[in-house]
C-alpha cells in the first residue's frame, strides 16, 4: 500500500515527485505530499487530502524549487485521512515518508512523550522521525541515525528520509515492504514501484529486507542494517512508460481487459515446445520442483480465484494432488510441510504482505517454493529464486486496481505448469499434450472475438446497472470464475454481489432470489453443463433475471436466460480464460454508468504490502 518516490539531482524535484506519485496513485489516494529541500537548506512541505489533483491545486499556487525531495501518496493505516496525517511528516529539519505498519507504534510513542517529545499527527511514521531527529542532534550522520532506530522498531517498512542537515542525501531502508532504486546520469531515484521513474531510467537495483541505500546525485551506496557494504547488480526494465498512458482508453482497466490477447500470447511465448509437448519453465527450478508430490498454492483476492482454477489444472493433468488456501488463513493454521511438498505463491506485484509471509514461512519449514509473478526482482520472485524458482507471467504493467491480464495470465501459466508436470510425471501423452498446447494457442484470437462484441455488453450492463445485488453461478473450473467475476463488480460498482457454486444455491442463497436479482451463470460446454443448466431453471422458476455465459452453439440456452453472451468453444480446462472476459466487461461498464471511480476504486490499492 502506499506510494514512495524520492529524488537528488541536478533538475527541479517537484515535477518529477509529482509525476511519480501520479504513476503511483494506484497504491494509495487518501492524501499526498512532498517535501523538498530547497537552495536555502530549509524543508518546505505540501499535503493534500484525498486525490493528487488536490495536491497539483496547491502546488502551482504555491510552486516549490529544489533539487532534493521526497513524495507520498497514502493509503490508510494508522490515523484518518487528514492533512496532520499526510506524508511527508518532519520532526526538527527530519522529513520522512514510509510504506507498512510499525508493530510496537504505542510503546514507542508513549516512550517519546516521557521525553516530552510533542506530536504532531496520529500516525506510526512520526514515531521514527522523532527517533532519528534525536540521533541527529546527537551528532550523528543520517544513515547512522537511521541505521541506529532501526533496532528499536518492529514491524513492516519501506522508508525514505531527507534532512536539513544533509540536504544533498536521501536515505532509504527496507523491510517487508518493496523500495526499489533508480540509477541516472547525475540523478538517482527512489520508489515503491518501478513506474514511478520509469519515464528517467531503466536501471533499477531492488532492496532485500535488511537493507539500507544512500542516495546523491552521482553515487548509491548499499548496506545491511550493519554497515557493511553491499554489491548489488542493477537490473534493466524493459517496460516503455507509455505502457502506463491509457492509450485512448477512458479507464486503465479498460485498456488492459483490451491487452489480454497480446498478454496471453506473450506469457506462452518462447515456452512451448509441440514437438513433443514440452513446456520450458525459464526461471523455474525442474530439479527443485519435480520430485514433489503434494502442492499447495496460496494467494490472495484474484490471484486466490486463479489458484483454484489451477487447482483443476494439476489435479486433472498432472493428477497432483493440489490445495488452495488464502494467504491469510494458510499462515496460521500450522500447516503440514515437508520437503516433498511444494508451495506455490501466485501474485502480480510479487509484493502481497499475506503471501510473502506464506512463502517464508514454508522455507522455513523446507518445502519447496516457488511462485507465479509478473513483476521481475519483486519480493517474492528473490524469495523462491534459490528454491523452487519463479514463473514470470509477461502481463505488462497493470495500473488498474481491479486485476485482470494479471489475471489471464496466471492461469495460463497455471495451465503451462500442469502440462510440465503431466509430462514429467507420465499422466500426459505428446498428444493429448499437443492438443491442450494447441487449444492454448487459440486463446488469445478467442479473447479477440469476445472483445470484438463488447457492444451486446454495454447494452446488458445498461439494463442492469441499477441493480442492487449480484448472484453469479457456475460449477467446475467456472465457479471460481464467478466468484472473480463477483469481485470485480464489488471492486469497481460497489454492488453487492456473491459467488457460489451452482450447485449449492438450494442449500441457502436460493431464498434470496427474486426479480430484482440478477443471475449471472456460465453454462458453457463441459461435464458439467446439464446440472448447470439444472441449477439456472431453479432460479428462472423463482423469477431471477438470468444473465448467461454459454458456449457458441448452444441452442437451447436462449430458452432460459433473459441475456446471452457466447464465447468461443474450447475444453473445460481452458474456459476460465474465455469467460472471465465478458464478466471483466460487464462490472466495467456497469461501474461506468454509475460513475464510479473504476481505476482507483474507493477502499483499495493495488497491492496489499501490508497484513
Amino acid at each position: 500500500m502506499c506510494g514512495i518516490i524520492g529524488y537528488v539531482g541536478y533538475q527541479n524535484a517537484t515535477p518529477i515527485l509529482v509525476d511519480g506519485l501520479r504513476r503511483l496513485e494506484y497504491r494509495g489516494y487518501d492524501s499526498a505530499g512532498v517535501a523538498i529541500i530547497s537552495a536555502d537548506g530549509k524543508t518546505h512541505i505540501h499535503r493534500a487530502v484525498g486525490k493528487l489533483r488536490n495536491l497539483d491545486t496547491v502546488l502551482r499556487e504555491h510552486p516549490l524549487t529544489g533539487s532534493l525531495g521526497i513524495g507520498h501518496t497514502r493509503w490508510a493505516t494508522h490515523g484518518r485521512p487528514t492533512e496532520e496525517n499526510a506524508h511527508p511528516h518532519t520532526i526538527d529539519g527530519v522529513t520522512i515518508v514510509h510504506n507498512g505498519i510499525l508493530e510496537n507504534y504505542l510503546e514507542l510513542r508513549h516512550m517519546l512523550e516521557a521525553r516530552d517529545r510533542q506530536f504532531r499527527s496520529e500516525t506510526d511514521t512520526e514515531i521514527m522521525a522523532h527517533l532519528i531527529a534525536e540521533q541527529i542532534a546527537k551528532g550523528h550522520a543520517l544513515d547512522e541515525a537511521v541505521r541506529s532506530i532501526l533496532p528499536q522498531v518492529r514491524g513492516t517498512y519501506a522508508l525514505v528520509v531527507i534532512s536539513e542537515s544533509h540536504p544533498n542525501t536521501i536515505v532509504t531502508a527496507k523491510n517487508a515492504s518493496p523500495i526499489v532504486l533508480g540509477l541516472g546520469d547525475n540523478e538517482n531515484f527512489v520508489a515503491s514501484d518501478i513506474p514511478a521513474c520509469l519515464e528517467y531510467t531503466r536501471s533499477f537495483v531492488f532492496l532485500e529486507d535488511g537493507q539500507m541505500a544512500i542516495l546523491r546525485p552521482k553515487d548509491i551506496s548499499i548496506t545491511d542494517f550493519e554497515g557493511n557494504q553491499q554489491i548489488v547488480e542493477p537490473t534493466t526494465v524493459t517496460w516503455s512508460p507509455i505502457m502506463a498512458e491509457k492509450g485512448g482508453h477512458k479507464h486503465f482497466m479498460h485498456k488492459e481487459i483490451y491487452e489480454q490477447p497480446t498478454a496471453v500470447a506473450n506469457t506462452i511465448l518462447g515456452r512451448v515446445s509441440m514437438e513433443d509437448a514440452t513446456i520450458h519453465l525459464d526461471g523455474v527450478n525442474p530439479e527443485h520442483i519435480d520430485p514433489i508430490d503434494r502442492l499447495i498454492i496460496t494467494a490472495c483476492g484474484t490471484s486466490w480465484h486463479a489458484g483454484l482454477i489451477g487447482k483443476f489444472m494439476l489435479e486433472h493433468i498432472a493428477r497432483i494432488p493440489v490445495e488452495v488456501d488464502l494467504a491469510s488463513e494458510f499462515r496460521y493454521r500450522d500447516p503440514i510441510l515437508d520437503n516433498k511438498t511444494g508451495l506455490l505463491a501466485i501474485s502480480q506485484s510479487g509484493e502481497t504482505a499475506d503471501t510473502l509471509g506464506a512463502v517464508k514461512d514454508a522455507k522455513a519449514a523446507h518445502a519447496v517454493v516457488f511462485g507465479i509473478c509478473n513483476v521481475i526482482g519483486s519480493s517474492i520472485a528473490r524469495e523462491c529464486k534459490n528454491s523452487g524458482g519463479v514463473l514470470y507471467t509477461h502481463a505488462g504493467l497493470e495500473i488498474g486496481v481491479a486485476s485482470t491480464k494479471a489475471f489471464v495470465t496466471q492461469l495460463v501459466a497455471l495451465f503451462l505448469l500442469a502440462i510440465h508436470f503431466g509430462r514429467k510425471r507420465g499422466t500426459l501423452s505428446i498428444t493429448d499434450g499437443q492438443d491442450h498446447l494447441n487449444r492454448l494457442r487459440e486463446i488469445p484470437s478467442h479473447i479477440e472475438s469476445i472483445l470484438a462484441r463488447e457492444a451486446s455488453l454495454i447494452a446488458i450492463a445498461r439494463r442492469y446497472a441499477r441493480a442492487k445485488d449480484f448472484l453469479f453461478l457456475g460449477r467446475g473450473p467456472n465457479y471460481p470464475v464467478a466468484l472473480e467475476g463477483a469481485l470485480k463488480l464489488k471492486e469497481i460498482s460497489y454492488i453487492h454481489a456473491e459467488g457460489y457454486a451452482a450447485g449449492e444455491m438450494k442449500h441457502g442463497p436460493i431464498a434470496l432470489v427474486d426479480e430484482h436479482v440478477p443471475i449471472v451463470g456460465i453454462a458453457t460446454a463441459g461435464p458439467s453443463y446439464q446440472k448447470t443448466i439444472s441449477n439456472l431453471e431453479e432460479v428462472r422458476a423463482r423469477n431471477g433475471k438470468l444473465i448467461i455465459i454459454a458456449s457458441e452453439g448452444d441452442s437451447r440456452i436462449a430458452s432460459v436466460a433473459d441475456d446471452v453472451f457466447v464465447i468461443p468453444k474450447t475444453t473445460p480446462l481452458l474456459d476460465p480464460l474465455l469467460s472471465v472476459v465478458p464478466l471483466q466487461l460487464l462490472a466495467y461498464h456497469i461501474a461506468d454508468a454509475k460513475g464510479t471511480d473504476i481505476d482507483q476504486p474507493r477502499n483499495l490499492a493495488k497491492s496489499v504490502t501490508v497484513e
